[in-house]
Order: structure tokens, then sequence, then C-alpha cells
């Protein structure tokens, strides 16, 4: 059985609640699970302790078990210090789009230019005044 540590959706509509259950990732999201394991509040401050509760032992005991979480409760994990931090890398996320990149180059062009015509007369003075 391939098991999950995930988020099962509570609450009502636009006031989300979430329970840190251990189930079957074959199951619903919101459906069957084994057990659960915590909760979360994301309308809670994040500095709050309420926000997030989880029972370690049993998350700990699930993962000796082989279950794996998602990308959200290893976060979570990270942030209590249960799991390693692991590296994530997403070049593509931090690169401009092509319109953003167009006026990246036509802003340094004319910052080119105006520093081109603002040298031009500075060198003319310069000669000006050798002679």
């Amino acid at each position: 059985m391939a098991m999950k540590i995930r988020l099962a959706r509570g609450g009502s509509k636009k006031r989300p609640f979430y329970r840190i259950v251990a189930a079957d990732s074959r199951m619903p999201r919101d459906g069957r699970f084994i057990e659960k394991l915590g909760t979360y509040n994301p309308l809670l401050p994040k500095d709050s302790e309420e926000r997030v509760k989880m029972n370690m032992e049993r998350i700990q005991y699930w993962l000796d078990q082989g279950a794996q979480p998602t990308d959200r409760i290893a976060r979570m994990l990270e942030a209590a210090g249960a799991r390693d931090k692991a590296e994530r890398n997403n070049p593509q996320k931090g690169t401009p789009g092509k319109k953003a990149q167009e006026r990246a180059e036509e802003k340094a062009s004319k910052a080119a230019e105006a520093t081109e015509a603002a040298e031009a007369p500075a060198e003319e003075e310069a000669v000006a005044a050798e002679e």
C-alpha cells in the first residue's frame, strides 16, 4: 500500500482548515484516511503556535513505515526540524517573460544612448578648453 502523509481539506467555503493525515495514496483527498496526525489552519498568523499542530511521534512512525510526505507537509516538517532541509531548484521561476525582457532591453539601450549623449558634450568642452 502506497502511504502518503498529506492534507485533507475541511472547513467551509473560503475558510479552509486542514487535517494532516496518513492515507493510502489511492484514496480521495478528503476521503478515507488511516490516522489523523495533526491540523493546519492557514487563516491564523504565521507566528501562531495554533497554526500547525503535529503529533511528531506518529508522523515519525509513519515515515519509518515508508509513508511519503507531500511537498507541503515536507516543508512543515522541515520548519519543525523533524526533517533535513531539501535543496530546491527552479531556475525558470525567476526569469522574466518575453515582454519583460524586451522592455529591459529597450530601457538598457535608451540608458546607453543617454550616457553617450551626456559624454559627447563633455568631450567637446574638454577639447574647447585645451584650445
